[in-house]
């Protein structure tokens, strides 16, 4: 797919506007229209390539990473973490609201275009075949764009191919199509896409990263589950089990990293790409780095301290901090004792690390490993990027530290744990050339994830053994002491016991992924984030999340309603 992602024209968009402005088959040379575009297999690539770059908008995956600030996992600043809706501030008219409802639209729109347009091609340029295979792999996409729109805000209308916007743009009113009206035109998509698409491995290598049967197969198990039909979402999640064609990578630090990001795991993954004059890639390391990262970042997006807390020991055994450092969570002077170091006058070396350096350090290597490849932690190092060129440098909690000597500082001084997963290291061996834009390929779908939703499905249905079975699977990965594999902290029998471990197993598993937010919501557990107190971890508070009732479905944007008086407001709003 990076081969063709270089083929969308700047003015593939205008096909929405220009396909019928000329009629009698009478196009100018020089103009670019439905008339003259759908003509070769390339002009095809290009157009499914517009749908694709969809996904890379800031409003539907291109910051996706941020949704985990409104969960227990992150925490952040500005509107890359979603702040305003962390903070319970946000209305019908707040940017994340009304662009992420146009951008999804956009994302319909091209998908709709190349099922309209590509039957104009002819037997010659593309067989009846492939073109049916194109035609599913739109539905997927257009699947996937309804999925986001209805997890957000329920039912939307349904706009699918018949609809020519160039012809119906003025007329486009239709009301809101009920949430199982619009699950069902889902499946009916991924049915048709499972049907055509190819598996894993049948699209050449310059194709890679494009939708497959796979992939359909556990997007329709997700939008099952979702919709807490159990059993059916098995079918879906065994089938791709049993296909043979994924596997979960044996490094979880490198699956995040390029070669890792293009393993079996990844069963659909943006592809991102990086590089002078090719940059086409996800703000990863922008949003989710530090001042010592390529580019000097603003890590508007970080990591909650109590979710930093919540990782295990390698044995399964809770993580506490009063049995490591007696006092600490009672006492800000003991928090900030454990932490806090002094730098040198001229700020260029510690003059005195912190008592507790060595005993944190060996603590980190005793938790999940996740934690360490996941995140960076005060005292450990990071292979940052100053003044274009390498700079090995170590979190150190000091007041003055500063990139350029070695040091990891956070912008807006706050104390607070760092993403480590999809942030550069160095300049990747020149692979980066833009902060904006990290070419590491972002998974909206892989394996573990698949296990994971597949051992919630067997929970609810009374199959606590084998949902054990698939969380043990993950947690072999990284070497994780198994669920009832002797002591008692690892016990989990009762559908409330193993509820609780794929929880937590979903939270470290898949931290800085975006997963948590629709995971809260669909558990009903969004409230119970009302009133957190986001903190460092030397005992500041930053702010408190605001959630309520009203929060499970975003408003309707107010700028729609007013073109469209047929769209009815989410309660609460």
């Amino acid at each position: 797919m990076k081969k063709h992602i270089y083929y969308i024209i700047a003015s593939l968009t205008l096909l929405f506007v220009l396909g019928g402005c000329y009629e009698l088959d009478r196009y100018p040379n020089d103009k670019l229209s439905a008339g003259t575009f759908w003509q070769t297999k390339k002009h095809a690539d290009q157009a499914m390539a517009g749908a694709y770059s969809v996904t890379q908008s800031a409003y539907v995956f291109g910051i996706v990473f941020g949704l985990d600030c409104l969960s227990d996992i992150g925490t952040g600043y500005d509107a890359a973490s979603y702040d305003a809706i962390a903070r319970g501030t946000y209305t019908a008219t707040t940017d994340r609201v009304t662009n992420k409802w146009s951008a999804l639209y956009e994302g319909i729109a091209r998908a709709n275009l190349v099922m309209q347009n590509i039957g104009n091609i002819s037997e010659d340029e593309m067989s009846s075949q492939l073109k049916t295979q194109y035609i599913a792999e739109a539905k997927f996409l257009r699947a996937l764009f309804y999925f986001q729109l209805l997890d957000f805000f329920g039912g939307v209308p349904l706009y699918d191919e018949t609809v020519v916007i160039s012809e119906s743009f003025s007329n486009m009113m239709e009301p809101r199509s009920s949430a199982d009206e619009v699950r069902a035109f889902i499946i009916s998509d991924l049915d048709a896409a499972i049907a055509s698409l190819p598996e894993e491995g049948a699209w050449g290598s310059s194709d890679y990263g494009r939708a497959t049967k796979g992939a359909a197969q556990a997007l329709k198990g997700k939008v099952l589950l979702f919709n807490k039909q159990y059993a059916e979402a098995v079918t879906m999640f065994n089938a791709v089990v049993s296909s043979g064609k994924y596997a979960l990578y044996s490094s979880y630090e490198n699956l995040f990293k390029p070669g890792g990001d293009q393993s079996s795991e990844m069963i659909f993954a943006i592809q991102n790409i990086g590089g002078v004059g090719m940059d086409y890639g996800m703000p990863t390391t922008f949003y989710m780095g530090s001042r010592a990262s390529f580019g000097s970042c603003w890590d508007n997006v970080t990591v909650a301290t109590d979710f930093v807390d919540s990782y295990e020991y390698i044995n399964g055994k809770p993580f506490n901090w009063d049995d490591l450092i007696p006092g600490f969570t009672a006492s800000a002077a003991i928090k900030d004792a454990t932490f806090r170091a002094t730098l040198s006058s001229d700020r260029k070396t510690v003059a005195k690390y912190p008592d507790a350096k060595d005993k944190l350090l060996e603590m980190y290597n005793q938790r999940d490993p996740r934690m360490k490849q996941s995140l960076i932690l005060p005292y450990t190092q990071y292979k940052g990027w100053v003044s274009n060129a390498k700079k090995d440098c170590e979190y150190v909690i000091a007041t003055g530290v500063n990139e350029a000597n070695g040091f990891v500082r956070v912008n807006n001084s706050w104390e607070i744990y760092l993403w480590r997963k999809f942030v550069a290291e160095y300049n990747m061996d020149g692979a980066i050339n833009n902060r904006a834009h990290t070419p590491i390929n972002f998974p909206l779908i892989r394996y573990a994830d698949v296990l994971l939703m597949l051992a919630e499905c067997y929970n609810e249905i009374d199959k606590q053994a084998e949902a054990v079975a698939l969380i043990n699977q993950v947690r072999s990965r990284v070497g994780m002491a198994g669920i009832n594999s002797g002591p008692a902290w690892l016990v989990a029998n009762s559908k409330s016991e193993v509820f609780k471990r794929i929880k937590h197993e979903r939270a470290v598993e898949l931290a800085g992924e975006g997963h948590r937010f629709g995971d809260f919501k669909r558990w009903g557990l969004l409230e119970t984030l009302n009133g957190k107190a986001e903190k460092g971890f030397t005992g500041k508070t930053y702010y408190t999340k605001v959630f309520t009732g009203r929060d499970y479905l975003w408003p309707i944007p107010q700028t729609e309603i007013d073109l469209n008086s047929n769209l009815t407001q989410n309660p609460g709003w």
